[in-house]
Formats: C-alpha cells, structure tokens, sequence
C-alpha cells in the first residue's frame, strides 16, 4: 500500500471515531436515552418465537394462551386437546402439514373465543390436517373447531352457551366477532366420536362471527358432518366437502350467514347433503324474542349416488329458514325433505312468509323433487323454481389443486 493511500484511510477512519464520539456525547448530554437497536428478525430470534432448534417434531396438546407461530422447518402433531386461549394467535404457514394422533375424539384444535387462527395457505400450497396413522380412516382423530362471540339461539340473548367438544364457551352479542382467517385449509379424516351426543365434525363453527375470514375449505373423508354452523353469522365461501359420513353440511342454532359456492360429493357412507335445523331441538330455541336459522346458501351443488339410493340430498326442518340460489342436486330419491309442525317447528310457515325459499334449482336423476312434512300446505312452487339455466357451483375451477376427490 502506497503512502497516500494509507494516508487516505487513516483519515476515513478518524472522522469516523470523531462522530460516533460526537454522538455518543450528546445522547448522554441532552438527557434523552441512548438509541437501542433490537434484531427481530427470524433468523437471530429463534424462528419467530419458537425454539430454534429448527426440523424437530413438536407436539401440540393442552391450553396456549400466548400466540404461537409455527415453523415450516418443523412437524407438529396434534396430540390431544388443544385450546388457542382468548388473547392468543395460531399463526400457520402455507403448504404446512400438521399431523393428528388417530386415537379419536380426544384429539382436536380449537380456538377459543378471542383467540385467532391465521391459516393462510394457497391453492398451490395448502394447510392440510390430516390423520398421523400409516393407513388413514375417517373418524381419526377430532377435527378443527372455531369459538366465537356472535349469536345463537340456544341460549338467551347474550348468554353464552357451551360446545358438544371441549365444554368451551361460545355465543354472545358481537355479529362481527373475528376469530381469524381459514384460507385454502383442508381437513382429513376427522370425525372421532366422543359419545352419542358429542360428535367431532371437520369444521365446527360455534358462535363465529362474520369478521372471521373463511375462503377455500375442504373437509375430505371425515366420519361424521363435513362443516357444522351452532348459530353464529360467518360467511364461508368455497366449500368442498367429500365424503362425509354424516352430514355434508348442517347447521343449527339460528345460523345467519351466507354459504356462497360449496361442492358436495358422496362417498360409500353418508347421510344427507345439507341437515338445516332452525335450532338445537336437544336443548330449545332459548333466545329473546326467538328467532330460527336463516342463512343464504348460493352456487350448490351435491352429488349422490343414484336415485335409487333412497335419501334426500336436503333436509329442512325444526323452523329453518334460508334462501336458495343457483342449486344442482344429482342422483338422490329426493331432493328436498321438509319436515316440521305448527308449533315450535314451524318451517312450512317459513315456505309461506318467504323466509324458505330455492329460487332457482335443477335436478337430475331425482325421483322426488319436494317431500313436504310440515303440516303446511302450499304449490310446490311456492318453495322453489326449477331452472335448466342452472350450473351450481364451478367446482372445476375453483376447486382445482388443492382439493381431494
């Protein structure tokens, strides 16, 4: 190195010491505190929070009442019952596969009311739970459930009820209750049975609100109902439901939020398509003044296995209400089954008032489009219109990649 060279250096770095000199000077001179700067990034704070000690397998079981992110790096298995506490976040990657032990009913995720789920996968990298057996069964393991703070009727204004899994709260006053974001999440195998009153569902939503995000969900395989709405006012969009042993989709409980495009396929064992009750005849429509089941269900399509099989793709009973559109049902005996009275169940009442209504449906391979056993009588036509302009949902393209069949 040439003199002036190094000469030109030196002089670089004492300038340099002159003003880190400077300002170390004023911080303390001024009486302001020292500037501190904190790394929080994931590389140099552990994974985001976690442990660290990154491609491990960690189990999850019991109560979290501090936000948990969960790290690609690491399997993660569901162990027993596992309970997202009010005031604490699950935060879950895209495309993370988080495995359940197949011991049955005992064996779930919930979130709590006030807590969150963030679970945003895509269509080219789902969030899959799924069975941890070497040969998966429906009925593995429980399923994954939702707590929140909106309405149902099973309880007076207000009050807040208690779930068939868990003996966790639900219900209350708050119509955009938030319990987080399901995006592209699937769902295998679930359905564990904890006794003949207390089922595990893929998706059960108690009481959630409609600030709760949920957009492209799946339940595949599963030995009880696909998705189960107890009350609440969530809006879901893109709903897949395959081979559900029981219900497809049901809801109860006064549920009054929208279903907006969802596919129903059955396999070898299942029960109806869609089981609507206006609320929970186990327990009472307890609300203040009361009020049934109204949600708006648009873009459906189920898929039986023949009219000969003898079931009906709807059943619609104990006072439901709701509002049709753009329905394709295939291959059952019936389509719709309306039962109810003149008393508590009015649903034949709710054909009458407007309030039940499918403005646009078309069948194929149906032998009964309309069963009615309300104890109301009223023109076929006054509960729905066929349409042969309908398609249902565009399961072909929304449903592409990311779903099982």
């Amino acid at each position: 190195m040439n003199k002036l060279n190094f000469r030109k250096m030196r002089n670089k770095f004492l300038f340099a010491m002159t003003i880190a000199a400077t300002l170390f000077a004023s911080c303390g001179e001024d009486g302001t505190a020292d500037i501190v700067i904190n790394d929080n990034s994931v590389i140099n704070n552990n994974g985001g929070g976690n442990t660290g000690n990154q491609g491990q397998t960690i189990n999850l079981n019991g109560t979290y009442t501090s936000s948990l992110t969960l790290d690609a790096a690491n399997t993660y298995v569901i162990t027993g019952p596992t309970v997202i506490e009010s005031g604490a976040t699950l935060t879950i990657p895209a495309g993370m596969i988080i495995k359940a032990d197949a011991t049955g009913a005992d064996v779930y995720l919930a979130i709590a009311q006030g807590g969150k789920i963030m679970a945003e996968g895509t269509s080219s990298q789902p969030i899959v739970f799924t069975s941890g057996a070497t040969t998966p069964n429906a009925g593995d393991w429980g399923g994954l459930i939702l707590l929140g703070k909106a309405p149902t009727n099973v309880v007076a204004q207000g009050a807040t009820a208690t779930s068939e899994i868990g003996n966790l709260p639900y219900g209350g006053t708050a119509t955009d209750d938030n319990s987080g974001i399901l995006r592209f999440v699937r769902v295998e195998y679930s359905g564990g049975k904890a006794s003949g009153q207390s089922e595990n569902n893929g998706f059960s939503f108690y009481g959630v609100g409609n600030m709760t995000v949920v957009e492209n969900i799946q339940m595949f395989e599963g030995a009880d109902d696909g998705v189960e709405f107890f009350g609440g006012t969530v809006n879901v969009t893109k709903v897949s439901v395959v081979n559900a042993q029981d219900d497809s989709i049901d809801w109860t409980e006064g549920y009054t939020g929208t279903i907006t495009d969802a596919y129903v396929k059955h396999g070898t064992s299942h029960d109806k398509g869609v089981e609507a009750d206006g609320y929970n005849t186990d327990v009472g429509n307890n609300s203040n003044p009361k009020y049934f089941s109204k949600p708006t269900v648009t873009n459906l399509t189920i898929i039986g296995l023949g009219s000969g099989t003898g079931n009906e793709a709807v059943r619609l009973r104990a006072g439901t209400q709701g509002i049709f559109n753009n329905v394709l049902i295939q291959g059952f005996a019936e389509a719709f089954d309306l039962d109810g009275d003149q008393g508590d169940n009015p649903t034949g009442a709710g054909v009458l008032s407007g309030d039940l209504k499918v403005n646009s449906v078309k069948v194929t391979d149906v032998t009964l489009i309309l069963k009615n056993d309300t104890g109301n009588t009223f023109a076929n036509s006054a509960f729905y219109t066929e349409d042969a302009a309908v398609t249902g949902t565009d399961y072909a393209t929304w449903g592409a990649g990311w779903t099982r069949q």
